[in-house]
């Protein structure tokens, strides 16, 4: 019936180069269309020159993602980042054991 829902990375992207940027909605949908790496960041796979949204959006983004939203979001992402870096130092650790032993009966 309505228009399709944009994808949250796309709101949040949107949300977080406004913070970065400082200008307003219409610029800020203006800098996303013509920039290649702004649609990149946003989730798109491929450059449009057409305007990704309306910058009435803008307004919906920001009443739905809430300061609290984005310091979760956040969050997570830390957690995720540092369980990702914990399995990264176990596998080092278990190719180093499985070394280590080759190394000694070669010696």
């Amino acid at each position: 019936m309505g228009a399709v829902a944009k994808p949250f990375r796309m709101a949040l992207g949107a949300l977080i180069i406004k913070e970065k940027l400082g200008n307003s909605d219409r610029e800020i949908v203006e800098q996303i269309r013509e920039n290649p790496y702004l649609q990149y960041f946003l989730g798109m796979s491929s450059y449009s020159n057409e305007a990704v949204f309306d910058a009435s959006l803008m307004v919906y983004f920001r009443e739905r993602i809430d300061q609290d939203l984005v310091n979760k979001v956040n969050q997570k992402m830390v957690e995720n980042a540092r369980k990702k870096e914990e399995e990264s130092e176990k596998q080092k650790k278990t190719n180093q054991q499985k070394l280590s032993p080759q190394k000694t009966k070669e010696s």
